[in-house]
């Protein structure tokens, strides 16, 4: 059986995430958040920091804090130890320590480990390949609750990337958040976002292709975290003995390459 290490085993996602291990493979242990009063599931293995979940487990799911990522890349990448990596928010340096571990070891990072999502993204690419960004404007507007940090989300900006590459462009030169005041017309080729916070929504995202003549939108909503949870899960058991590198949920799914 896999020993699966959870990081914040105490949070929200890290609880969903113990559940759907047990079952699926042996709950080698997980981590809390420094300071945190949060108890843990009963009977679950503590360990004292990252390094030391790393050599007790066959593969880490981590759904902390950006402001971790670069410590537990080059803690996983010493050990030896696959990733799947659920945070967002991340700086370009926290990418560039996650590009820097699947050097040394398989990671899994993704925005959402749904598989509808997965899907989701797949589709928004193909779709903005077929449709001319002079004559579809792109629009993507997610809300979640009331609690999230960043903005906008993580699946948000997938949807982004996944419309950038459809159009071969870099989605960075593209994008515009937060119109607020006399921002003058929509320029074309322009991918927008809106974020909605509110309420305790686990997590909705629709894409909007806006022609001259017709709409066409993509839309997902998650009831649930723990679809999120069994997704990562999935993508765990998957990972073990793959090769060093960057994989994503399309991997997992057998999508192939975005």
């Amino acid at each position: 059986m896999i020993r699966i290490g959870i990081t914040g085993i105490a949070g929200r996602m890290g609880r969903l995430l113990a559940e759907e291990v047990v079952g699926a493979g042996v709950l080698a242990g997980g981590t809390l958040r420094p300071g945190s009063a949060a108890r843990p599931p009963d009977g679950v293995p503590i360990l004292a920091d990252i390094a030391a979940l790393a050599a007790a487990s066959d593969v880490v799911i981590d759904f902390t804090h950006a402001a971790a990522v670069s410590t537990h890349a080059a803690a996983l990448a010493a050990a030896k130890t696959p990733w799947v990596l659920g945070t967002t928010g991340l700086f370009d340096a926290d990418e560039g320590a996650v590009a820097a571990a699947a050097r040394e070891v398989p990671v899994c990072a993704a925005p959402n480990f749904s598989p509808g999502v997965t899907l989701l993204l797949a589709l928004a690419e193909r779709m903005a390949a077929a449709l001319p960004a002079e004559s579809y404007d792109a629009e993507i507007v997610e809300m979640h609750h009331r609690q999230k940090v960043d903005a906008p989300s993580g699946t948000a900006l997938g949807l982004g990337r996944a419309v950038a590459a459809g159009r071969g462009v870099d989605l960075a030169a593209v994008m515009e958040s937060g119109r607020h005041g006399q921002t003058g017309a929509r320029k074309t080729g322009a991918i927008g976002f809106a974020a909605l916070r509110g309420g305790q929504v686990v997590g909705e995202h629709t894409l909007i292709f806006a022609g001259a003549n017709e709409h066409i939108a993509l839309s997902h909503r998650a009831f649930d975290r723990r679809i999120f949870a069994q997704g990562a899960v999935r993508a765990a058991l998957w990972l073990v003995g793959r090769a060093p590198g960057l994989y994503t949920m399309r991997d997992v799914l057998g999508l192939g390459a975005q």
